[in-house]
């Protein structure tokens, strides 16, 4: 390894900047220089032009004389704003004039952090060499209705989730409105995850990662992302019940890690269930992916989005959070059974947490935890259902039920059978 500090004593950060400027400019300059063209007519900015522009950036940043920065990107502005004039009636764009002030900038940059310019000159390549690919993207792969609901998401997720209230709502179990319009746009990323998916992977492959992956955060949510797919391309309904079905394989897998990172001591007991339901998910997810088209989907005749879905389904769990609340106000805790049964008609995930940190503080025997799990995933299993049902229809559902009731009297068989030889 190189010591600087040895080759050039104090003014060695000063030599690493000038390098790193020296680099990065030789790097934009080479993807500029294979398109600058030839001849007389050719682009005025290549190799060298960019090389000696990000290392006057580095020296004006360098030399620390007071204004010689900002007058160094003045000139080269100028310099630029000249060369688009002298250019711009056969090649009316803007990028090499741009990309010349912004190494500028990076070679002043690299001197005040070298890795981060370096860095910087890198992506700034990337992205002037993916020109073709990008320009073929906008044009010919996005489609008007994708980039309308791009731009609908990023404003629900960016400008209207954060200004949204705060305050528990008492009549929704004090859910918050912030968390409602938080599961609406979680929905609404899952709807596009898949609609990316199916256009880059393919019916088969993109979809079963997307609801294995998704199934982690969300099985609820998932199903009822690929349900409203699977509405709008019934063709593909096979493949959306597949991707639905291995969202709920995950939740078996997400049981066996939660509880086993929370209660390690007891994971020996509720292993063999979790592994029986996640086998039984991914036979069924299988025998449906045989029957899918290996292809890549086209664009479709509809966007990524399905905002009366979500909507749909956000009030679904809203009420169920309405009915947990009642219930608890009405009867109380009688019991821990009880109490997870009801909680898990509404999320799995907050039951599966308490009986882990239950279990950790041998507050519940190991035949308590596997039937409370049993009973978290059943009673969860029946919202699943029903969000199956309102957002995909029968032909959807029926799939998704034939996988839930299989991995549960699965996982059920072991678990029951397991906990007979505890006792």
């Amino acid at each position: 390894m190189v010591d600087w500090q040895q080759l050039f004593g104090a003014q060695a950060p000063l030599a690493v900047g000038l390098l790193v400027a020296l680099g990065g400019g030789l790097l934009v300059g080479l993807e500029r220089e294979r398109r600058k063209g030839h001849g007389p007519r050719r682009e005025a900015a290549g190799l060298r032009s960019f090389a000696l522009v990000s290392v006057a950036g580095a020296l004006a940043h360098g030399l620390e004389v007071p204004g010689l920065l900002p007058a160094g990107a003045l000139a080269i502005g100028g310099l630029a704003a000249l060369a688009y004039w002298r250019q711009a009636p056969r090649d009316p764009g803007l990028t090499t004039e741009i990309a010349l002030l912004l190494v500028y900038l990076i070679g002043a940059l690299s001197l005040q952090a070298p890795a981060l310019g370096a860095a910087a000159a890198v992506l700034m390549t990337m992205l002037l060499a993916a020109r073709t690919r990008l320009h073929h993207f906008a044009t010919r792969v996005l489609t008007e209705q994708e980039l309308h609901d791009g731009l609908v998401l990023a404003a629900l997720g960016l400008i209207v989730l954060p200004l949204m209230p705060t305050e528990p709502i008492p009549w929704l179990a004090g859910l918050k409105a912030q968390t409602l319009l938080g599961l609406v746009t979680l929905l609404l990323l899952l709807q596009a995850a898949g609609h990316v998916a199916l256009r880059a992977l393919g019916a088969r492959l993109g979809l079963a990662l997307t609801g294995l992956f998704s199934g982690l955060v969300s099985s609820t949510a998932t199903i009822a992302a690929m349900g409203s797919r699977a509405r709008a391309q019934p063709e593909l309904l096979r493949a959306f019940a597949a991707a639905a079905v291995m969202s709920t394989a995950a939740t078996w897998l997400q049981a066996a890690v939660m509880l086993g990172s929370l209660a390690p001591a007891q994971l020996s007991h509720i292993a063999p269930a979790c592994a029986a339901g996640t086998l039984c998910a991914l036979l069924v997810a299988l025998l449906l992916a045989r029957g899918t088209p290996a292809v890549a989907a086209g664009p479709g005749s509809g966007g990524p989005l399905r905002l009366r879905e979500a909507l749909l389904v956000a009030a679904l769990l809203s009420a169920v959070s309405a009915l947990v609340g009642w219930a608890n106000q009405r009867f109380g805790d009688h019991g821990l059974l009880a109490s997870v049964a009801v909680a898990a008609f509404a999320d799995a995930h907050a039951p599966m947490a308490s009986l882990g940190s239950l279990a950790a503080q041998n507050r519940i025997t190991p035949s308590t935890l596997s039937t409370a799990l049993l009973i978290t995933i059943g009673c969860n299993s029946l919202t699943r259902a029903i969000t199956a049902l309102l957002a995909g229809g029968w032909q959807y559902a029926r799939w998704l039920i034939a996988a839930l009731l299989l991995s549960w009297c699965a996982a059920a068989a072991l678990g029951f059978g397991i906990l007979a030889a505890l006792r």
